[in-house]
């Protein structure tokens, strides 16, 4: 119920990972770490696909969007976290806080279903070799790539919408480190039931969804593998698919644990612990992952070191 002695807000106060001031200058320099091999990792991932013409296929196409995306769904937080760490007005206006709001959802489900796409580019590559060239031929992986991005950002808008519907009058102070649903639907002060509704039917089904689709398609990968007689074949066919694996478990497991609890203040304080992990770990380790797993690209690596001293 909207009180009438209460005003609208106009900013919100974001609390942070930790109210303990002590500890602010070592968060910082921690954060300000990951960002940074976040950042160096991304871009040098997105720079060696585009730059090494044997890279130009299919499933490192797709690699260089997800580095693109984790490279943006990191920089949509951090960047202002780390000002907070040093600040004493942990302040974001309430545009602000909307606009974060709407990226960091647009963000994490184009991330969703570039995982998918990725899977389904292994399971055509190891189950229909083929039929690789037609399937996934230049036009397809452009459909492929812009579909999560189409996707992704009209549900993002569609949450918004939602949540600027709700009324902001009461306390301002946000239990987290970015403007995300259930901290922000424990401080609205008119009836969220539809809001939260459609954040419990969008999570769910996109989780559902995209983890279905790579699932199955992992089902019908692992069936391929085990009918490769060498032993040597199976575990090259095994390794293309382990990092995407790992970065499919990282994700996922972690977003399950957010967006699938009722909004309270301990699943809000529960949430902030998760969210460290698919904010700041995850696009911090898929380039890692996929770099330090992949032949092709340390071989791209040490081909670029080659050049560079032969030129010198």
């Amino acid at each position: 119920m909207l009180k009438d002695n209460y005003t609208a807000v106009t900013e919100f106060i974001l609390l942070g990972l930790t109210d303990r001031a002590e500890l602010q200058p070592v968060l910082f320099v921690v954060f300000l770490v990951i960002y940074i091999i976040t950042v160096i990792g991304n871009v040098s991932m997105i720079l060696l696909i585009r730059s090494d013409s044997k890279l130009h296929t299919p499933m490192y196409f797709f690699l260089s969007h997800l580095s693109f995306v984790d490279l943006c769904y990191a920089s949509n937080v951090t960047p202002q976290m780390l000002v907070h760490f040093l600040s004493k007005r942990k302040t974001i206006s309430f545009l602000g806080c909307f606009i974060q709001f709407h990226f960091f959802i647009a963000l994490v489900i184009t991330d969703y279903y570039m995982l998918t796409v990725m899977a389904y580019d292994r399971y055509v590559a190891i189950c229909k070799p083929l039929l690789y060239g037609s399937k996934m031929s230049r036009s397809v992986c452009f459909a492929l790539v812009a579909t999560p991005y189409i996707y992704g950002f009209a549900n993002g808008l569609a949450q918004t919408i939602l949540m600027l519907r709700l009324s902001f009058c009461g306390p301002n102070e946000i239990n987290h480190f970015y403007c995300a649903d259930p901290p922000l639907l424990v401080l609205a002060c008119s009836d969220t039931y539809v809001k939260e509704t459609a954040m419990f039917v969008v999570a769910g089904f996109n989780l559902t969804c995209s983890l279905t689709i790579i699932l199955i398609s992992y089902i019908f990968i692992s069936t391929a593998i085990l009918r490769i007689r060498s032993a040597e074949g199976r575990r090259k066919a095994f390794s293309t698919c382990g990092s995407h694996l790992m970065a499919v478990t990282v994700f996922y497991g972690t977003l399950f644990c957010m967006y699938l609890t009722p909004p309270s203040e301990a699943s809000v304080e529960q949430g902030k612990i998760v969210a460290v992990f698919y904010n700041f770990l995850s696009p911090m380790l898929n380039p890692l992952i996929y770099s330090l797993r992949n032949k092709d690209v340390k071989r791209s690596i040490r081909r670029g070191f080659q050049k560079k001293l032969f030129v010198k």
